[in-house]
């Protein structure tokens, strides 16, 4: 077989076998920079969705309403981030009223009934959920909770739920010489535990989202795309600094993964959501 023809998994076999001989920050290098090939390519419609939060003040005030109109911006997948006083079942019932489908879900484990979460889950019918946020001041804090995490992920991926972690920026920030993502990741089984990396976080701590998500390939299976203004405050999508198109071309490699649109303090929630819809609907990496 020509040097040309060599499949993106020989790819991958190659590059594990560099990661085992010269250590990953070498392998890694040459990974994270790497343009898979043919351009063009789009996020297909049903990996497109919404982070419910960005609607979180809407939603108090008119839930179908706000529902409908995402759905008439052409959203069919949502990430919840609760159910506004309604039972799963009633929510559920609304999202299939106005054509929408929770793929994903912000769910708290620490100190909850994690068998009533995953019943819940089943109900609203997503089949990934994350934890929403941690933050602790020892390594030792990070440990015990990439313990319990792993624990509570392990009764999730039993029920068919993928459970996983959702960054903010201090997750990149050292303490005492480690990287509390790191304890995360390496705390916790890949089996149990994949990871959202919400992107404007990951800039934010001063990371490199391409380099990232190939130091855990394979375990990054859900995006939170927000944008970065100039002044560093949040962005709707395609408005800010982030260069999409390269980041989407050079992570494409990998599991399939969700690509959530999200804004957590938008002037205009609906325009902001339509914004971020249209653009990544049109863009093409």
């Amino acid at each position: 077989m020509s040097d040309t023809k060599l499949s993106r998994r020989a790819m991958f076999r190659t590059a594990a076998g560099a990661v085992a001989a010269v250590g990953l920050a070498g392998a890694m290098s040459g990974t994270a920079h790497a343009d898979w090939g043919r351009r063009g390519r789009r996020i297909p419609r049903q990996q497109l969705s919404i982070q419910l939060y960005t609607l979180r003040n809407l939603f108090e005030a008119d839930l179908e309403g706000t529902l409908e109109a995402l759905a008439d911006i052409g959203y069919r997948s949502v990430e919840l981030a609760g159910t506004y006083g309604r039972s799963a079942a009633e929510f559920r019932r609304l999202l299939d009223r106005y054509h929408l489908r929770a793929t994903s879900a912000h769910v708290s484990f620490d100190g909850e009934d994690v068998d009533a979460l995953i019943e819940d889950a089943k109900i609203l019918g997503y089949r990934k959920a994350a934890c929403a946020y941690a933050n602790y001041s020892t390594l030792a804090e990070w440990r015990a909770f990439a313990d319990r995490l792993d624990k509570a992920a392990a009764a999730f991926r039993r029920a068919g739920i993928s459970y996983g972690y959702h960054n903010h920026d201090h997750e990149f920030r050292a303490v005492d010489g480690v990287r509390p993502i790191d304890v995360i990741a390496e705390h916790t089984s890949p089996r149990n535990v994949h990871l959202e990396y919400d992107l404007y976080w990951v800039v934010e701590g001063g990371a490199d989202p391409v380099e990232e998500y190939y130091r855990r390939f394979g375990r990054v299976q859900q995006f939170h795309v927000k944008d970065r203004g100039e002044d560093g405050a949040w962005a709707d999508v395609g408005t800010g600094t982030i260069d999409w198109a390269s980041l989407f071309r050079r992570t494409w490699a990998g599991p399939m993964k969700q690509y959530i649109v999200e804004h957590d303090d938008p002037a205009d929630p609906l325009d902001t959501a339509k914004v971020g819809y249209d653009y990544l609907v049109d863009l093409r990496f």
